[in-house]
């Protein structure tokens, strides 16, 4: 083990610029690394547009291109590949470190694995779900999910730390063979998320902000909508992000008269916090029976620290956190009811004492700042675990 000034790697294939839960709880990690003494690399990849958005100064961003789908996200095996198979290099040939930190997929961790052997040194998993249980709910195949639960087992069992987001992510890395697990939660940047000064209410408007995939099940809230242009006329429906769920989305908005909904592409997360804090309602959903029942969407956290109340579709969690923070409104994921919910959350706008209300519970409970300080922890722990 080095004496001294750590070393630590972050190896990830998403990372800010691009507005995501891992972008966001691996910049706070790496910010909080630094301000511990530690030499923070992040190795990542080349973002669509402009990928110099001002960052900690004290973290060194190394970029590399990677392959993406026709939505520019890296997502499926080839993507994944064309990022990992580099990533092996990269950490096998670039300056020693003390310790690296390896987001999923589980490909990723495998090569970080493998290059941490050879480099001597160890490695933390950053657990933000599993990818087995989730491919095996949305009907791969039996080949498939066990060639995915073993690469996924030999990441996590290799790994002196493992951080899990959620009490049902922990058991499930537990049974997977890791250890010396610790639960720490997705939280938000509440000095980038948080109230407008003024919020102008011209017209009743919910936004969804962040990627729509099929196991995040967007598509409910574009459904719901012809229900809702009747009950509050003129509301609108704004998507911002990227995802696979996008092009029905837009199927369905083509039915709608113009403008009510929108479909944007991604947007710098400091944009989107300025869409959400003028908006009535942040949208949240979650399609249950798909391996991600126990997971927290951290789009809650975003919408509350703007002042903006939630509507949650969906099981796990983050239907509990909302209706027991009284964060907004918690539905199950269903057209109808959802429809309902819209319906209550854009005939009234937030009262300015409302939104300061949600804030202040985002910045007591929510706090990405206290997040990353706490997974700073479990990484520099891991140096005195190595063997």
């Amino acid at each position: 083990m080095t004496k001294g000034r750590p070393r630590v790697a972050v190896a990830t294939r998403i990372f800010l610029p691009e507005a995501a839960a891992a972008s966001f709880r691996l910049s706070a990690l790496a910010s909080a690394l630094a301000g511990e003494g530690a030499a923070v690399s992040v190795i990542t990849t080349t973002v669509p547009g402009d990928d110099s958005v001002p960052f900690d100064e004290r973290v060194m961003i190394r970029r590399w291109p990677a392959l993406r789908d026709k939505a520019g996200y890296i997502r499926g095996y080839v993507q994944y590949m064309s990022f990992d198979l580099p990533l092996f290099f990269r950490l096998l040939f670039g300056p020693r470190v003390d310790a690296v930190v390896s987001e999923p997929p589980p490909t990723t961790g495998v090569v970080v694995r493998l290059a941490c052997a050879v480099r001597r040194a160890p490695y933390v998993y950053y657990a933000a779900d599993v990818w087995s249980d989730a491919s095996a709910s949305m009907g791969a195949s039996g080949l498939v999910v066990r060639v995915l639960r073993t690469l996924e087992s030999f990441a996590m069992r290799g790994a002196q730390r493992v951080i899990a987001v959620s009490d049902g992510v922990a058991e499930r890395v537990a049974a997977l063979g890791g250890r010396n697990i610790t639960v720490i939660r997705n939280g938000i940047d509440t000095a980038v998320f948080r109230p407008l000064d003024e919020v102008v209410d011209s017209q009743p408007t919910a936004v969804y902000a962040g990627t729509a995939s099929e196991w995040q099940g967007a598509s409910v809230f574009a459904r719901a909508f012809a229900q809702v242009r009747v009950a509050v006329p003129g509301a609108r429906l704004v998507f911002i992000g990227q995802g696979s769920e996008l092009d029905e989305i837009r199927r369905i908005a083509a039915s709608l008269p113009d403008g009510a909904i929108e479909v944007r592409g991604p947007v710098p997360p400091a944009h989107a916090a300025e869409i959400l804090g003028s908006a009535r309602a942040g949208l949240v959903s979650l399609r249950p029976g798909l391996g991600y029942d126990f997971a927290f969407p951290t789009k809650i956290l975003a919408s509350v620290a703007c002042g903006t109340p939630v509507v949650f579709a969906g099981p796990g969690p983050g239907y509990e956190a909302v209706l027991d923070g009284d964060l907004g409104w918690a539905t199950d994921y269903d057209d109808n009811a959802v429809a309902a919910a819209m319906i209550e959350a854009l005939s009234d706008a937030p009262t300015r004492e409302r939104r300061a209300e949600l804030a202040a519970w985002a910045a007591a409970n929510a706090s990405v700042q206290a997040t990353g300080a706490r997974a700073a922890q479990v990484v520099l722990e891991s140096r005195r675990l190595r063997t």
